[in-house]
């Protein structure tokens, strides 16, 4: 087995994520050695993954909201939020030529809206800074004091002056975050939530004909509600369920609810109020199909009407119409996987690490990103979360380290 010799002052990134690349820059500009250890063949795949869509960094909205996205991880997570801020965020990545704008949902991009560019002129200044990077270097925990790799060449062990675990949560494992850090984790007396599907989309049984008809079909300006919360926005029919923005919102709730049993209630028209549709649905002329009727008076299209129909032939008479329109019961079975989630929920408990986000188990060696006990909806807060984190477990090591 090969060992790295220590350097006094070097430290260890074990992911490059956004969070590890994050903190693998702010501790080399305070000086230090850095090598950034990584699983898969090339860095920052996740984040790559995550721009498919369009690189959405941050969110533009007053601090007090964005912080309530956090729930209940809120309060152990603000100061590393107010430390790289929305602002910040926004101010570096300019700094690295994205340039970026808030859209009309007041999410924030890059105006090249990938995040390769932005990826690319990252990875140069990491270089400039003299950041090494060690590819394929599988992560396997400890081995007294020093680090254990697998690597292309064999067994390898690495004892740095600090370490800074970024290894992501377990969503999209094929990218390299599979959970599979949490054993190794736990032997050391770390205290490790379940990791869970978050972000994801639900499981319905359908009916074969809405299956083999509407598979694929998006539902635009719909509003889903759910225990007293309701999302507006817009979502996908799939042949098992329902995937997309406004479910991904909910799915967190959904999840901790499923063994009680989760009924979702659908609004096919958020825009009319149930008295408006009535009055549009009472002007039904004699003769005319219900499916007509959706459609004109409505303004339904096929894919809703048919969901509509799943819990049975609806009423006729204009009132009882209108709340059917405005409340659709779905009857959630489950929810996605892990391997199908945008992200994950649970991780390193806040009761097991220090305000400078060390293991409490471990002296000098620190986590950040998804690994962490935190959740948040889409729309920038996942990665404004995980760049947070990795910059304060970054400063953590330093101020330990000094």
């Amino acid at each position: 087995m090969e060992i790295a010799s220590a350097a006094s002052r070097e430290i260890a990134v074990i992911g490059s994520g956004p969070a590890g690349l994050m903190a693998a820059e702010t501790a080399a500009r305070a000086g230090h050695a850095v090598t950034v250890y990584e699983k898969m063949p090339t860095p920052g795949r996740r984040f790559l993954m995550a721009g498919v869509g369009g690189l959405n960094l941050t969110h533009d909205e007053p601090f007090e909201m964005f912080l309530t996205r956090y729930r209940e991880a809120a309060p152990w997570l603000a100061p590393h939020l107010e430390a790289l801020s929305p602002q910040n965020l926004r101010a570096w990545a300019d700094d690295l030529g994205a340039d970026t704008f808030t859209g009309s949902s007041n999410r924030v991009f890059p105006k090249a809206m990938k995040a390769s560019p932005l990826l690319r002129a990252w990875l140069r200044r990491l270089e400039g800074q003299g950041v090494r990077f060690a590819m394929r270097h599988v992560w396997r925990g400890w081995q007294g004091n020093a680090l254990m790799f697998d690597t292309p060449v064999g067994p390898l062990t690495v004892e740095p002056a600090a370490a800074i675990l970024a290894l992501g949560g377990a969503s999209w494992p094929k990218l390299g975050a599979d959970g599979a850090w949490v054993a190794p984790i736990a032997a050391q007396g770390v205290e490790v939530s379940p990791l869970r599907p978050s972000n994801c989309g639900i499981l319905i049984d359908w009916s074969a004909h809405l299956q083999d008809r509407f598979a694929g079909t998006p539902l635009k300006n719909i509003a889903l509600t759910f225990n007293g919360q309701r999302i507006t926005g817009e979502c996908i029919l799939t042949r098992t369920g329902l995937e997309g923005g406004a479910v991904y919102a909910l799915s967190g709730p959904i999840r901790d609810a499923l063994e009680q049993g989760v009924i979702l209630t659908l609004d096919l028209k958020p825009g009319l109020s149930a008295e408006d549709l009535t009055t549009r649905l009472a002007k039904s002329r004699k003769g005319e199909s219900l499916s007509n009727l959706l459609r004109k008076a409505a303004k339904l299209d096929p894919a809703a009407i048919a969901l509509l129909r799943e819990n049975g032939q609806p009423p006729r008479e204009a009132g009882a119409l209108a709340n059917a329109v405005k409340s659709v019961p779905l009857s959630v079975r489950a929810i996605t996987g892990l391997d199908r989630a945008i992200s994950s929920a649970g991780g390193i408990t806040a009761g097991s690490l220090d305000d400078t986000l060390m293991l409490k188990a471990r002296s000098g060696t620190f986590a950040a990103g998804e690994m962490l006990d935190w959740e948040a909806p889409t729309g920038g807060y996942l990665l404004q979360a995980s760049f947070a984190t990795g910059a304060a477990a970054a400063n953590g090591a330093v101020g330990w380290l000094g």
